[in-house]
């Protein structure tokens, strides 16, 4: 007696052509995805860095609240302001607990008083040297709190 072996059941998994044909399409896929999820990730960090640098901004908003002035000077300023300190006889706490860096892992930079925009000469220059790392004094691809203002009173 010959066993009857019908075509579907012989045909249990998948020829090699129709698994190259989904990893073709897997592929292709992929192609069109990693890039837009790189361009979000450079997008991430700059958002991160502008964050970063508003948050600093406000602690030394209050600081000038509880002493009266901004600290003066340039980036040897932030060092200081981890540090506690005295002020009409109280100890005061650190303005800031952590050195301030960029989603690239970069110090900060501060400026009082602030020469680098005339609109914005009311408060401390802060700026981040930005994606390339290197710092272009708050121009370039350096991301700072002076444009950071400028784009938002454009919205």
């Amino acid at each position: 007696m010959k066993k009857h072996i019908s075509r579907t059941a012989s045909r249990a998994g998948f020829t090699l052509l129709e698994l190259l044909i989904v990893l073709a399409i897997i592929v292709v896929i992929a192609a069109m995805v990693v890039p837009n999820l790189i361009g979000q990730q450079d997008i991430a960090k700059i958002q991160a860095t502008k964050a970063a640098i508003a948050g600093v901004e406000s602690s030394l908003k209050m600081y000038k609240a509880t002493r009266g002035a901004y600290p003066e000077g340039g980036d040897d300023v932030i060092q200081t302001l981890m540090e506690p300190s005295e002020f009409q006889g109280q100890r005061m706490a650190p303005a800031l607990e952590n050195p301030p860096v960029d989603s690239w892992k970069q110090q900060l930079h501060y400026l009082w008083p602030n020469t680098k925009d005339e609109r914005t000469n009311y408060k401390p220059a802060i700026w981040s040297n930005g994606p390339d790392g290197k710092n272009d004094d708050g121009g370039g691809d350096d991301i700072n709190n002076w444009s950071i203002m400028q784009d938002q009173n454009s919205n």
